[in-house]
């Protein structure tokens, strides 16, 4: 008996390993390292009055590892090199997307894929045609060829794509060029404006979900899907992007989308401590719209989840044994909008803004003074920090977005009275998660390099 039971948990072995996955979401949070989950789940547990954490629903699945991001170019990956890393297997060097570092080009698992007969969906909270998602259907010397980029896109013959729309939809080197939104509905592309139009829209063919003001951004900078702390009731989001996308894509016998957070990264770059937070929220809420596909279709379904490279640096404590995290939830807006409100106040009122007036918004949207104790020292901070807002319009540059100097002043302090620490601006070297559920999920299990992950999820489709 018991060799038979041996031989039985071979053959079932053997089964389980035959198994192949017929729909794969790939979930990216750009610049979402370790400490940004776990500081999530540290702050979800704080508001209920504990230590410890409240699991997000990526790091309950099955199986977790780790993984390496350095480009082929330097230590520390830009997300262009990360993506195209995370797409096809590939090292290459920062700024390039979809070429190997001597420039020939390497094809992402989705075009192959797609090649196969499968549907394939990309989509993001960011532009279209930022670096990890066009890492997975262009190629390009510089990730900053927006025009050249969108017109691959639209060429691709992918199924689904959804954002925030195209970065550039004008080439400004070619007046005669096509503006990519035209040039998408020509190559048989339907623009659906928002989630209810999308919905209508659903067996139309090839589809593109873009905000339903994306006409607004026709001839401009696209931009990106707001903040989830800054969002309204008709913003779309990621989570109604990927339910759309399995909509779409469900007519398909086998399908795969990647689907990035791709906002956790901005935040990150401002050391926006509790926009960060809400980011990472918000993009395991998108997971757990996939994860409810992947209830219904178990023993055929992939979930992958990792991220391009870590961002900002971020550490959980900076001064002594402590953290305090709930002190976040008085902010109410991001970074962004506290830099435009302070730019608009001062706008406004010119030379007759008073501090009183400037003390009111901050403490409105961050808590500092009403919900949160100030010291002198910080309150002569951020006066200080007034006083040159009012001789001169102070800015700290990030990446993407110059912001006044005394909202980033207000919610650095903050950031710290919550314990939270950041080490730079800019990425990190930093090893980012793996979580993984369903088909071929135990591949992904301990230390990985991030161009293992691409192989790792075509061999789970591609197993017979």
């Amino acid at each position: 008996m018991k060799r038979l039971s041996l031989l039985f948990v071979f053959s079932l072995i053997a089964l389980l390993s035959a198994a192949q996955a017929k729909y794969v979401f790939m979930f990216i949070g750009d610049g979402m390292g370790p400490h940004q989950v776990l500081s999530t789940e540290m702050y979800l547990a704080e508001l209920e009055g504990k230590i410890g954490r409240k699991p997000l629903l990526m790091t309950t699945f099955p199986y977790s590892g780790q993984a390496a991001t350095f480009s082929a170019s330097s230590g520390i990956t830009d997300s262009a090199a990360s993506g195209t890393c995370l797409a096809t297997g590939i090292k290459t060097n920062n700024n390039v997307i979809g070429l190997a570092h001597d420039s020939t080009p390497v094809y992402s698992v989705a075009s192959q894929l797609k090649q196969q007969g499968w549907g394939v969906g990309i989509m993001t909270t960011v532009t279209i045609d930022h670096a990890t998602p066009s890492a997975h259907y262009a190629h390009a010397s510089s990730r900053e060829d927006y025009y050249t980029i969108g017109t691959q896109l639209v060429k691709s013959n992918f199924d689904f794509f959804g954002g925030a729309g195209f970065s550039r939809p004008i080439d400004k080197n070619d007046t005669t060029a096509p503006n990519l939104y035209d040039l998408a509905k020509e190559k048989g592309y339907t623009l659906a404006a928002g989630y209810a139009d999308a919905t209508k829209q659903l067996g139309s063919g090839k589809m593109i979900l873009l905000p339903s003001n994306y006409r607004d951004k026709y001839t401009s900078y696209a931009g990106a899907l707001p903040y989830a702390i800054d969002r309204t009731s008709s913003d779309l989001t990621l989570s109604q992007i990927v339910e759309v996308a399995i909509a779409q894509l469900s007519s398909y016998d086998c399908f795969f989308m990647m689907a990035e957070g791709g906002k956790i990264d901005y935040a990150s770059h401002a050391n926006d401590g509790a926009t960060v937070l809400h980011e990472v929220m918000d993009f395991d809420a998108a997971i757990q719209v996939a994860y409810r596909f992947y209830e219904q279709h178990p023993d055929e379904t992939l979930i992958v989840i990792t991220a391009d490279h870590e961002t900002g640096g971020m550490a959980l404590g900076n001064s002594d044994y402590v953290l305090n995290l709930k002190v976040l939830a008085n902010q109410q807006c991001s970074l962004d909008k506290l830099s435009d409100q302070l730019s608009e106040l001062h706008k406004k009122e010119g030379e007759k803004l008073q501090w009183e007036q400037v003390k009111h918004l901050i403490s409105a949207n961050t808590g500092l003074y009403t919900q949160v104790e100030m010291t002198t020292e910080e309150d002569a901070a951020l006066q200080e920090a007034f006083a040159s807002m009012m001789s001169h319009q102070d800015v700290v540059k990030t990446l993407y977005k110059d912001l006044n100097a005394l909202a980033a002043k207000s919610l650095a302090i903050l950031n710290k009275k919550s314990r939270l620490g950041w080490t730079t601006g800019a990425h990190t070297a930093s090893a980012v998660p793996i979580f993984a559920i369903g088909v071929g999920a135990e591949r992904f299990t301990g230390w990985h390099d991030n161009s293992e992950i691409a192989p790792l999820i075509y061999q789970a489709t591609q197993s017979k």
